[in-house]
């Protein structure tokens, strides 16, 4: 432990009773005034509505905490683009850099890198498989997994043919919650088959797979969409073109449950088009990560352990801390709740 971990121990454990507090910074500005930087940002991709709304709200979250923020890139999900953003910002002078990687795996020599020159690597929705980041900001993906297996699991009563689009599996999310949901529907409904599709997070690929698993399987009962942004639009098209869109509570309605807590996906559940999603919060994404990013260029440190923003602090091996984001499943039951994320931005 160095000497500012050290010093960090000994002022919580004066402070006793406020303990948490060394997890929480005190406040959402990072426990300062004044501008913090410059911090770089790389967005991951804007082809998804998720991603296009975390976008939006970075800029808004750094001037909120004090932050000189650089302009983004956008590595368009491609990890070569990635690294080359994070070389020009740090030539640029970047004090932290928050990213997104796509490819958990093949970012871990970027990190590595990165902390050999001291500066601090925030890592949102993704974790690297190896670790090296300063804290990653992400919701428990495989509760994604477990909600959406769990809810779909009853909607059909335990019966039936489900496909599931999985996301790209070179990602830690998609590997998470494909294996979640496999996991869950072997143990909890063993008379339900799962037609897990590859979809590298394209809508297309998902569509194409929707239609030949229809065609060889007309009695399917439920869908599972690990990325709304990415499958809804398509899925509904295709639904509606071959006749299998069928409102929620009448005969044939094929269950239909996704992931992110898009306008659009709360549409459709008003609609009765879906039946649920699980809100990933772009907003708190934006904040917390931007947050921890200035809680590191200003020498903070964190532990495990419960946040006051309702989230949980996790050691998730070799030192890598993991803030885990509320992520509530949102139905019919409450999608006009107005502190979803989903409906405070426009469509």
């Amino acid at each position: 432990m160095d000497k500012r971990s050290i010093l960090t121990v000994a002022v919580c454990v004066a402070l006793a009773g406020t303990l948490a507090a060394c997890n929480r910074g005190d406040s959402a500005d990072g426990g300062g005034s004044g501008s913090v930087g410059p911090i770089g940002v790389d967005f991951p991709r804007a082809d998804t509505d998720f991603w296009n709304s975390y976008n939006k709200y970075v800029p808004t979250e750094a001037k909120d905490l004090g932050i000189n923020l650089m302009t983004p890139t956008n590595s368009q999900n491609d990890i070569t683009k990635l690294v080359s953003n994070v070389q020009a910002m740090t030539a640029q002078g970047a004090k932290a850099i928050v990213m997104a990687p796509q490819d958990t795996g093949a970012i871990a020599s970027t990190i590595s890198q990165l902390n050999q020159q001291k500066i601090p690597v925030v890592t949102v929705d993704t974790r690297p498989d190896k670790g090296g980041a300063f804290m990653v900001v992400r919701a428990d993906n495989k509760a994604y997994g477990e909600k959406a297996c769990k809810f779909l699991g009853e909607q059909i009563k335990g019966k039936g043919k489900v496909v599931e689009f999985e996301g790209d599996l070179s990602s830690i999310n998609g590997r998470d919650r494909s294996e979640a949901f496999g996991d869950c529907m072997k143990q909890n409904y063993p008379n339900v088959t799962v037609l897990a599709e590859p979809t590298n997070w394209e809508g297309a690929k998902a569509s194409a797979a929707l239609q030949t698993d229809l065609t060889a399987n007309p009695d399917i009962n439920g869908i599972y969409m690990q990325a709304g942004g990415a499958f809804l639009s398509a899925t509904l098209q295709l639904l509606k073109s071959t006749n299998h869109l069928i409102p929620v509570g009448q005969p044939g309605h094929i269950s239909i449950i996704s992931n992110d807590g898009i306008p659009q996906e709360f549409d459709a559940i008003r609609q009765g088009q879906i039946d649920a999603t699980v809100s990933q919060p772009a907003d708190l994404y934006a904040k917390w990560a931007l947050f921890y990013a200035k809680a590191a260029v200003q020498g903070k440190t964190f532990k495990p352990g419960p946040t006051d923003h309702n989230s949980t602090i996790i050691d998730v091996g070799g030192g890598q801390l993991e803030d885990q984001l509320p992520a509530p499943l949102v139905t019919k039951d409450n999608v006009d709740d107005k502190s979803l994320w989903g409906n405070q931005v426009a469509k």
